[in-house]
């Protein structure tokens, strides 16, 4: 009786963590269209498409104290316009500008 109910707990055990891993993996990573902090950061390319993504960049960077330099594009469905924040150099004639909404 003892090894039928042990083979029992065991099973069960079993079955609850294939469980526990099939509902795990289902879940899909959700990526916001607009994602960066002080480096720098990525804006999807159908946002892109459809707002002033430079502006957006600028203004996020701006918030930092610094200046957006674009990187790349990558124009295609599920791609992104990456940009990075950098420090303005000194004796530069460019500021972190911000626009007013």
């Amino acid at each position: 009786m003892r090894t039928l109910m042990a083979g029992f707990v065991k099973t069960a055990g079993l079955a609850a963590a294939g469980v526990v891993l099939v509902a795990a993996s289902a879940q899909a990573d959700v990526v916001p269209p607009f994602k960066g902090n002080d480096t720098g950061g990525i804006i999807a390319y159908q946002l892109a498409q459809t707002t002033d993504a430079r502006q957006l960049a600028v203004d996020h960077c701006a918030s930092y104290g610094k200046v957006a330099k674009f990187r790349a594009v990558d124009a295609r469905y599920g791609g992104y316009v990456s940009f990075s924040c950098r420090w303005v150099p000194y004796g530069s004639a460019q500021r972190p500008l911000r626009t007013l909404y």
